[in-house]
Order: C-alpha cells, then sequence, then structure tokens
C-alpha cells in the first residue's frame, strides 16, 4: 500500500508508516503542489496525507475517489469540502488535541510581546535606534489583572486562559455558541455575548475554528465596538479577520494594538504595514512548530493513513457520520 505525502513531516510519523509497511513517496520540493500535480501523485498511491493547506474540494475528491484515506497534518480542516467527502464516504482524518499547547503558547506570547512593543523595539536595535533614554518613550500597557475575552473557547483558548490567568491574574471572559463548563469552573471563567465580549475585553484572543459563520467576523464594524485600548489576537486562522479593516483599525487608534500568527492571505507580504507598526507583533504561522508538537501531530496523521488502509475506523476522524 502506498501513501503520498505532500510536505515533508517529521520522522515518528514516516516511521510509524514503515513499521507498518506503507510504501511512501514524500514531495520534498520546497513550493506548493500545483493542483494538477497533487491529483497526478495521488493516483500512483492509496493513501494521502496532506500536509500544508492543499484544497481538497470537489473536484479534488473527484479526481482521487480510489483513495482509501485523506489524512491531514493538522487541527483544522477549513480546507476541505467535509460534504463532498462524507458523500463519497471518503474518511478524512486530522490530529486533534496535540497542538493546544504549543498553540496557546504562541498566543500568549504574541499578548505578551504585543503589550510590550517587543518585536518593534527589537528592530529599532538592530537599526541603530537604541540611543537617547526618555521616560516617556517606548511605553507598552501592563496585562496584568485586565479582562481577557476570549472568542472561541475550546481547548488551545481553555490552555490559553489557564496561562493568563495563573501568570498575571487575568479575568477570562468568552463567547461560544455553547457554555465551557470546565473553563467556568476551573478558571471562574464567564460567558457573555459577542458584543459584551468586544465592549469589555481589554485582551481579545480568537481561538476558534475557521466556518462560514466566523470568516471576516472581525471587521470594521467589530474593531470599533471594542476598547481603543484594546490588543487583538489572533492565532486561529487568518481569513477570520479583515486585514484591511485591522490595519485601519491600528491607524486610527480604534484599538491599541494587534498579535498575529496568522494572516489574510499567506504569506504576508514583506512590505505590508501591519509590519511596521510599533505596537504590532506577526509570526509567520508557527503556533505548532515545536519538535514535540509537529512529530505527534505526524504521528496522529500517520496512525490515521494506516488505519483507512486497513479499513479500519480512524482513530481522529473528521466525517464520522461515513461510519453510520
Amino acid at each position: 500500500m502506498k501513501v503520498f505525502i505532500s510536505r515533508k513531516i517529521p520522522e515518528a510519523g514516516l516511521q510509524y508508516l514503515r513499521e507498518a509497511a506503507v510504501e511512501i513517496s514524500e514531495w520534498t520540493e520546497k513550493r506548493d503542489l500545483l493542483p494538477e500535480e497533487l491529483i497526478a501523485f495521488c493516483k500512483n498511491a492509496d493513501a494521502f496525507l496532506s500536509a500544508g493547506g492543499n484544497k481538497i474540494d470537489k473536484t479534488f475528491l473527484h479526481a482521487v475517489r480510489h483513495l482509501k484515506v485523506i489524512s491531514l497534518h493538522s487541527a483544522g480542516y477549513d480546507n476541505v469540502d467535509v460534504a463532498a467527502a462524507t458523500e463519497m464516504k471518503m474518511p478524512i482524518g486530522n490530529t486533534p488535541g496535540v497542538l493546544s499547547d504549543a498553540t496557546a503558547d504562541i498566543a500568549f506570547l504574541l499578548m505578551l510581546a504585543t503589550s510590550r512593543k517587543a518585536f518593534y523595539m527589537c528592530r529599532t536595535i538592530q537599526q541603530g535606534g537604541w540611543g537617547f533614554f526618555e521616560p516617556t518613550a517606548n511605553l507598552g500597557i501592563d496585562i496584568r489583572g485586565k479582562m481577557l475575552g476570549i472568542y472561541g473557547l475550546g481547548k488551545i483558548g481553555f490552555e490559553l486562559a489557564k496561562r493568563a490567568a495563573a501568570a498575571f491574574d487575568m479575568k477570562i471572559i468568552y463567547h461560544n455558541r455553547n457554555h465551557n463548563e470546565d473553563a467556568e469552573k476551573e478558571l471562574q471563567a464567564r460567558w457573555v455575548s459577542f458584543d459584551e465580549l468586544l465592549e469589555r475585553s481589554d485582551v481579545l484572543s480568537v481561538n476558534t475554528a475557521l466556518t462560514a459563520e466566523t470568516k471576516g467576523k472581525f471587521d470594521k464594524a467589530v474593531f470599533a465596538k471594542m476598547k481603543p485600548t484594546a490588543i487583538f489576537i489572533n492565532a486561529a486562522r487568518g481569513a477570520i479577520h479583515n486585514e484591511t479593516d485591522l490595519t485601519e483599525a491600528l491607524e486610527k487608534k480604534t484599538i491599541w494594538g494587534a498579535g498575529l500568527d496568522v494572516t489574510n492571505p499567506e504569506p504576508m507580504r514583506p512590505d505590508h504595514p501591519l509590519l511596521f507598526m510599533p505596537n504590532v507583533c506577526v509570526l509567520p504561522h508557527i503556533g505548532s512548530a515545536t519538535e514535540e508538537t509537529r512529530a505527534a501531530m505526524s504521528l496522529l496523521a500517520a496512525k490515521n493513513i494506516v488505519a483507512g488502509l486497513r479499513g479500519e475506523r480512524l482513530p481522529y476522524i473528521v466525517n464520522p457520520d461515513i461510519y453510520a
């Protein structure tokens, strides 16, 4: 049995595949595969391990319907037409849970770095700008004891809230479709309406999946409802915020700052104005980028592949309805 892998992945997953006697074909060039190239490679395989943002739409799925399984090297699956895959009885796997800590760490890092203008101040040193000391210059804002609002308090949001509450005694409010009883019990988090989340948050962190409901959610009208002292954090998906509107909100001081691990589009162009603002910190989508986390992700993705090739239920299944 053969698997095609669209990017180089950590050894842990590859070793698991080898031990299961799965023949591996791995794309190693540092460029995105064209859709027709991806289809051609998959036609010579029995399974597809998708690492990166490969578009797994209806056209692709119909072209590779011979595949026994598709496994994502990610927790998110907004690049997949899940309805089409389910209709075709194509099992789709992902890697949930294992990246929650690492991604929460990045959101926490962005919150703190943004509040103290850390990225910008580092650049001033590199540019020879560390000069005369002024007591009123280069001031950030304290986050200790402030209000952290979380839009989408799931596993990642919960871990972020734990860090913020423990390290900075931050109070937690959140907005979900449903109440997170564990967060309310353990962290005294309080569910609020979306408007109240905007109005009360000193730091507002996006930790939700990209869906039709959340796409473009944070736009000009939403930023206008936030505090002028607020920090906006997005370590989820770039398409959840409107980048033009975010840039304008920062330029007009509608909000105070922003920390982004995701942008819209990705990669961000190197001359984007957000990269040059003192109170903005941008990272290149590295939320899960630790050796341990990526190794764990590759192992989960490989386990999905092996189960699918054996005709077994995927241990981490996106579309369980195919088994109904």
